[in-house]
């Protein structure tokens, strides 16, 4: 009885379509060939075959790149957008930074004890001139008049 391999890890066994190519490689290829061979056609009577080959081969590498190259699981086009998102879009130096929670801390309890600073003196304030005002009934306006303040003529 015959026996065949099994790999004990499936995920990178990848699925075949046609010609035993992925659905991947199979776009890539068809692509390249859909530019590549009218190309070599287009260049053939003027500059010779060896040369129109060559400027075909050219042409379609890329396409093949794209469909084979693969590293770490990643496909060519990810690696290329990685390389340039590290070399091109991001600063060079990127220095470590830290969330200081205990900064955070400090500086909220410092906040909350303004805060509480500004009501309670406001309270402190009002307190007396409650108690000033408490058994005399005031014409409404009159403080009005006492809080702005006057200038002083010169003489």
């Amino acid at each position: 009885m015959a026996y065949v391999p099994v790999p004990k890890d499936l995920t990178k066994v990848k699925t075949k379509v046609m010609f035993n190519l992925t659905k991947r490689q199979l776009i890539c290829f068809t692509g390249g060939a859909l530019i590549g061979v009218p190309l070599f056609f287009l260049l053939r009577k003027p500059t010779g075959n060896s040369v129109a080959a060559m400027c075909m081969m050219l042409v379609m590498l890329p396409f093949f790149m794209l469909a084979m190259y693969e590293k770490h699981g990643q496909p060519l086009e990810k690696i290329v957008g990685n390389i340039i998102r590290v070399t091109v879009i991001r600063p060079r130096q990127r220095p470590y930074q830290t969330n200081n929670f205990y900064a955070v801390l400090k500086r909220q309890e410092m906040l909350d004890k303004e805060v509480y600073d500004i009501v309670h003196r406001n309270k402190k304030m009002a307190a007396p001139a409650v108690r000033k005002n408490r058994g005399k009934s005031c014409a409404a306006g009159q403080n009005k008049e006492k809080a702005v303040p006057r200038r002083q003529k010169a003489d």
